[in-house]
């Protein structure tokens, strides 16, 4: 059992969450082409504690997940927190806890015995009357026995309900034509503001439900009007200058 002073020189030498000065150092790293490694805590959510990962860009501090990190063996880039990695790698044995401190595994304790003592105590004395000699010689079937115990059934093991990610896709179009979509896992960002043409977000609409592609074709109608007029407007601009450019000329 360890004493209070070494568990409080454990908290001591634990890892803190990433400070000021080392995002400052991810950000030169990144900016050297050099990705740092980072480890995650326990505070982190859809990936292992203890997993190790690549940071491969920082957004926006005021995103709150800004740090798009890349798990080891994973072609996914997800967003985490500065809470969730810590740039201390664990030892073997023991596991980062929120905020990157560590801790070690506890060891399992030994099983309870469930022996009972068997301990026969003799009466102190004999009895005094004898038994009386049996009757006859010969051996007397035993009916008192009791029947024997119909086992109980097993219980069937309880099934376990897997949990499911819910998987939240947003998609933006404008009155010029341009088209966004987000992606978030969970409660990760894996996707931000992901530009696509209007060709795929028509095929995709018309793919996924008619009033889908309903709602889609007349945000689609709106910016070829409104593009259709812009190219008139600029036609006609460009007409006057080059009459404008004749009357200098002459």
């Amino acid at each position: 059992m360890s004493s209070p002073s070494t568990k409080s020189a454990s908290r001591r030498s634990a890892p803190p969450v990433l400070t000021e000065a080392e995002l400052a150092r991810i950000a030169d790293e990144l900016a050297d082409g050099k990705p740092p490694m980072v480890w995650f805590t326990a505070a982190a959510v859809g990936v292992a504690e203890g997993k190790s990962g690549k940071v491969v860009a920082l957004d926006d501090p005021s995103a709150g997940d800004f740090l798009q990190v890349r798990p080891t063996g994973s072609k996914d880039v997800l967003s985490f927190g500065p809470s969730e990695v810590t740039l201390t790698k664990p030892a073997r044995g023991t596991t980062v806890a929120p905020g990157g401190s560590a801790r070690t595994r506890p060891e399992s304790a030994p099983a309870p015995s469930n022996r009972k003592d068997n301990t026969v105590t003799q009466p102190s004395t004999l009895p005094s009357t004898p038994a009386p000699a049996p009757a006859s010689l010969a051996p007397v079937a035993d009916d008192t026995k009791p029947a024997p115990a119909t086992p109980r059934p097993a219980k069937a093991p309880a099934v376990r309900k897997a949990k499911v990610a819910e998987v939240t896709v947003t998609l933006t179009g404008t009155t010029d034509g341009e088209w966004t979509v987000d992606v978030v896992n969970g409660k990760k960002r894996s996707v931000k503001g992901l530009a696509v043409s209007s060709a795929a977000v028509a095929q995709t609409a018309k793919i996924l439900h008619p009033e889908v592609e309903e709602v889609v074709a007349g945000i689609l109608e709106a910016a070829r009007g409104a593009q259709q007029a812009k190219v008139a407007q600029l036609q006609a601009e460009l007409e006057a200058a080059r009459k404008l450019l004749e009357e200098l000329g002459d």
